[in-house]
């Protein structure tokens, strides 16, 4: 069944343009193009669509104001801004209630592949109310104390970028808003960024600030929420998960750019926790208490009473946010990839046995995903994983020091 896809531009001369650049998509998009907002929000109204792209600097309501808009009505739709325009100003209006940014002239292939993505991972999600949950989101909550570290640490015009990459790496939330807009195609970057220092040098620390202190781009946990409990044990294996695949990346002689990306992924590769955590408390606190004492796995039972998982949860919101590929893919296969042969061991490869090896280590059954899945590797660096093991205990020993 094709997609539907809205194009919203006040210019006719630029939706014409869209319409005959995006001609040999009619077997697969079903496209409609409105010159307004409001126009925009009409067509909405009268029927389904997978995805909003608009212009951002029109008459009575620009781009921001309609996704704003599409968010509350529609949100489980794609929002796309389209747009010429670089302002830093419209960059982080836009930032909240927009999945991705592109710029014009628009690029066929690139808008292909990028929906491609999201709509494959929504298609796989299955749950349409939880699919709408996830779309709507501005943002995933940071642990508080993190939260206030960084606050805190912008406060101050003398704070480094080094000083912001510190804190951030140790926040799954933030890593992946950061890593969304610097994959923005308003900043000018050159392939898709998968590394968060890289990202923090493309955005700079005066955005960051912007985003943090004036835009409220980030937020935080719920002290009280039902399942506030499961917080900080959750972000202890996100960052032991980061540490190890880095460490086994780089005992792999692994680039630094394999060996970065591998953190970025081993800090998101539970993202999808994180989500049910903060918009699903109830069911999450369920999941676990389920758990307990019992063989089934996290995924079993996410599966039976949230109706997906957590590693699905999270491809569909870091795709729909644009994140790069490789990501995405990692962050969806990190219980079920059977490794493959591989001349060089890959970010996906030392996210899973990372994750492997610390839920192994870590008795919290907020991280109990060990399952049949997770130990059928078939892959030339599994004969490593009792070396790997043994970073660990380093990880333990760096953390108490």
């Amino acid at each position: 069944m094709p997609k539907r896809l809205l194009f919203v531009d006040d210019e006719a001369l630029v939706l014409d343009g869209l319409r005959r650049a995006l001609h040999s998509m009619r077997s697969e998009w079903e496209m409609r193009f409105v010159g307004s907002g409001a126009a925009a929000l009409d067509t909405l109204d009268q029927g389904p669509f997978d995805a909003v792209v608009t212009d951002m600097r029109m008459p009575g309501m620009d781009g921001a104001q309609l996704l704003e808009r599409v968010k509350e009505r529609h949100c489980d739709v794609v929002r796309i801004v389209l747009s010429g325009q670089s302002e830093k100003e419209a960059v982080l209006r836009s930032i909240a209630p927009a999945h991705q940014f592109l710029s014009k002239p628009c690029d066929v292939q690139e808008l292909k592949a990028r929906l491609a993505q999201a709509f494959a991972m929504r298609d796989l999600l299955r749950n349409p109310s939880l699919a709408a949950i996830v779309s709507r989101l501005r943002s995933i909550p940071s642990l508080p104390t993190l939260y206030n570290e960084l606050s805190a640490a912008l406060a101050s015009e003398n704070t480094s970028i080094a000083e912001i990459e510190q804190i951030i790496s140790r926040d799954v939330g933030m890593a992946a808003k950061i890593l969304q807009l610097a994959n923005s195609a308003f900043l000018g970057a050159r392939g898709h960024v998968s590394s968060l220092s890289h990202a923090l040098s493309l955005i700079g620390a005066e955005i960051i600030r912007s985003l943090m202190l004036s835009i409220h781009v980030f937020s935080q946990f719920d002290r009280h929420s039902h399942a506030a409990s499961f917080v900080p044990a959750l972000w202890d294996h996100s960052m032991a998960v980061a540490w190890l695949s880095r460490r086994i990346a780089a005992s792999e002689a692994g680039s630094k750019a394999v060996q970065e990306e591998s953190f970025t992924t081993g800090l998101l590769h539970d993202v999808g926790k994180i989500v049910l955590l903060a918009e699903m408390p109830q069911e999450y606190r369920l999941v676990v208490e389920h758990l307990k004492g019992g063989e089934r796995s996290f995924r079993d039972l996410e599966t039976e009473l949230v109706g997906c998982t957590h590693d699905q949860i999270g491809a569909y919101l870091m795709a729909i946010w644009g994140l790069p590929e490789s990501i995405v893919h990692a962050v969806g296969s990190h219980h079920t990839a059977v490794i493959a042969t591989e001349s060089q061991l890959s970010p996906l490869t030392a996210v899973c046995f990372a994750d492997f090896i610390a839920s192994a280590a870590d008795p919290s059954p907020v991280n109990h995903d060990i399952g049949p899945d997770v130990q059928a590797f078939d892959s030339p660096a599994s004969p490593k994983e009792p070396l790997w093991r043994g970073f660990y205990d380093e990880y333990c020993l760096a953390r108490v020091g």
